[in-house]
């Protein structure tokens, strides 16, 4: 009797990583926020752009600073929990913007609450929950979160743009709380999964590997945790926070908040600025999720250093595109690696530190993406009160970008993933 294979079921890892990525698009469109509220904020209160990307940098700060924090603290309560936890303090925050009447509220809620709460849900998740659930193809599955960072843009920039012209600022925190409560909480409440073992399953592995490799996962839940003081040690930990604190300084920080505001400071209308930043979106899916695929295959230090390099030469050119057409011609270009970094430094990160380790560790290096960011949305609101346009912040973000392609390329990374750092102990070939 002839034999005929049944079809493979669908694992249930492949349920995680679309719940995970939900989340990840909400926590985008809550970032996105800021970018249309600037200039509504700014003509009903009066407050000057500079004192409103304060607030802005207060955000992305903690935005960053969370990382870590929650990164340890999934390790002991799990994802899940943390990923309700952060989307209920999320939605209360977002709705509770609607009543800003002052300087106080605006810092406490969007800076600090709003901070605190995308940060836990931010990219420290995306590497914890692939590193749990797969074993291979890991960059493949950070592109696909990444993609969902720029989806999540993609969706929210222009709706709430329309939104802000049609219904006024405050029915932005009202539609972004709503989706949070009526559709990811509960989805996340009801399909989350900590990890694989308890649900008699062992994290992804391809096809041609799991015909050829044992089939119970390697347990890297004994590897030891690599200390923050022993990485700190490492010249390769400080080399990957100053590029990815370039990284945020020129992207979150500054085109993330500054570009509709510079493209109305060109005439343009605020609907048109936010699908320049759309199609940055679009972009950078087809980019992320191309990353991710070459982070599996490439060294990721010469991919990081092409991804830096041109995003300097788009942002050089910046202050001469000054019509819907040139700003469409940069979006193209700088689309493209607007989040491809995130692959290659979140994989460089487990590749040095270890699995265990380099989630929690990458939490770090990403808060040094979110301090270049504040750095530079605030600095770009001052540097357009003192000159009077954005020309000096976008070329020196510019120079800043190429300065940090020549700098991926000094990561001493070694062949195989081997970790480099001081005090880390050699891994078994079961733990590469």
């Amino acid at each position: 009797m002839l034999h005929v294979p049944r079809p493979a079921r669908l694992h249930y890892r492949w349920v995680i990583l679309a719940v995970t990525c939900l989340t990840v698009l909400m926590a985008a469109g809550v970032t996105a926020v800021p970018a249309v509220l600037i200039h509504p904020l700014e003509v009903e209160f009066g407050w000057d752009r500079a004192a409103l990307a304060l607030a802005v940098s207060i955000n992305v700060l903690l935005y960053g600073l969370a990382g870590p924090f929650a990164g340890g603290l999934m390790l002991r309560v799990g994802p899940r929990r943390v990923m309700l936890t952060s989307l209920i303090v999320i939605a209360f925050s977002v709705a509770a913007t609607t009543q800003l009447r002052s300087w106080v509220q605006l810092y406490l809620l969007w800076g600090v609450v709003v901070g605190l709460g995308t940060g836990s849900t931010a990219l420290v998740l995306s590497a914890t929950v692939v590193n749990r659930w797969f074993t291979t193809h890991r960059g493949l599955a950070l592109g696909l979160l990444g993609a969902a960072t720029s989806t999540g843009r993609l969706i929210f920039l222009p709706l709430l743009a329309a939104v802000v012209i049609a219904l006024g600022w405050q029915a932005v925190g009202w539609i972004v709380a709503g989706c949070i409560t009526l559709l990811v909480l509960p989805l996340v409440a009801l399909l989350m999964r900590d990890a694989p073992a308890p649900m008699g399953l062992t994290p992804y592995r391809g096809v041609s590997e799991a015909a050829s490799a044992d089939t119970r996962a390697p347990d890297s839940s004994a590897a030891p945790l690599v200390p923050l003081w022993t990485a700190l040690r490492h010249g390769d930990f400080w080399r990957l926070w100053l590029t990815f604190a370039i990284c945020g300084a020129t992207t979150n920080g500054l085109i993330g908040t500054h570009l509709i505001p510079h493209a109305i400071d060109l005439g343009l209308s605020e609907v048109a600025a936010a699908g320049a930043l759309a199609l940055m979106g679009v972009l950078d899916i087809v980019g992320t999720l191309g990353s991710g695929w070459l982070s599996d295959r490439y060294d990721k230090r010469l991919l990081l250093a092409w991804y830096y390099g041109l995003r300097g030469v788009s942002l050089l050119f910046l202050p001469y595109a000054d019509g819907l057409t040139t700003l469409a011609l940069f979006g193209v270009v700088y689309g493209l690696d607007w989040i491809a970094t995130v692959p290659p430094t979140a994989g460089l990160a487990s590749e040095i530190f270890g699995k265990r380790s380099g989630p929690i560790l990458f939490g770090w290096i990403f808060f040094g993406h979110q301090v270049g960011a504040a750095l530079a949305a605030y600095g770009a609101g001052v540097f357009r009160v003192w000159f009077g346009d954005y020309g000096v912040a976008f070329t020196t973000a510019g120079l800043l970008a190429i300065g940090a392609a020549g700098l991926a390329l000094m990561i001493r990374q070694r062949p195989g993933g081997v970790p480099v750092a001081v005090g880390l102990p050699a891994p078994t070939p079961a733990s590469r």
